[in-house]
């Protein structure tokens, strides 16, 4: 007999090019564990369109003329149980990348991504898994920002952690699943699940991707 089931991954495309929009809802929409349940053509009506529907991945451009992805990336993951956010950009190396990750977003794609990576992206970032590799964040990051700047601040949002929890934020720095942080300082899954957990609460942040950065900004790795 075979299992229940198992509920699609549900999407919204914001982008403020049509065709960009009509693409990618014609790729993910031919798939059984994805739906696209809407789309928005600009940042500004990604509210209304989480009003109206159950969200758990947006697809949000980071370039669009009212209300950027930057800014809406960080008005969606403000919302009460919010869906995650994958930025779609043109250039890797954009400050605005590091920007929507900071923002909230759990990782970024091309838009020139082949369609298979696309999909197992969404997939992840829907399970809670991340997508953005420690040698992506850390040049982004030296791209972007001056280390010296942020480093005294990071380490301060960090000063509450035992170290235990630092160890685990070292861990996700590295980009490091719940399993593999488990295996490497000999606890079971749910503790480290409950390590990031208080972690998030004590540094004020939303999904293991900030604190991931956070970790580099700090020197931890």
């Amino acid at each position: 007999m075979s299992g229940p089931a198992r509920t699609p991954v549900r999407v919204l495309v914001v982008d403020d090019d049509a065709l960009v929009r009509a693409g990618l809802a014609m790729m993910l929409g031919g798939r059984e564990d994805l739906t696209v349940v809407a789309e928005a053509s600009d940042g500004a009506e990604v509210r209304e369109a989480l009003d109206r529907h159950v969200v758990d991945v947006v697809l949000m451009d980071l370039r669009m003329p009212r209300l950027d992805g930057v800014r809406a990336t960080a008005l969606v993951r403000a919302r009460t149980d919010p869906p995650e956010v994958i930025a779609l950009t043109t250039f890797d190396a954009d400050a605005e990348v590091l920007g929507a990750l900071r923002a909230g977003a759990a990782g970024f794609l091309l838009k020139d991504t082949p369609p298979a990576r696309i999909v197992d992206a969404i997939l992840r970032v829907a399970a809670g898994e991340p997508i953005v590799s420690p040698s992506v964040t850390r040049r982004l990051i030296d791209a972007a920002v001056d280390r010296s700047l942020v480093a005294g601040a990071a380490a301060e949002r960090l000063a509450g952690l035992s170290d235990r929890e630092r160890d685990v934020v070292r861990a996700l720095g590295q980009g490091r699943s719940n399993a593999e942080i488990a295996a490497e300082l000999h606890v079971s899954v749910a503790t480290v699940k409950a390590h990031v957990s208080r972690v998030l609460e004590v540094v004020g942040l939303s999904n293991r991707t900030q604190v991931a950065l956070l970790a580099h900004d700090a020197g931890l790795v």
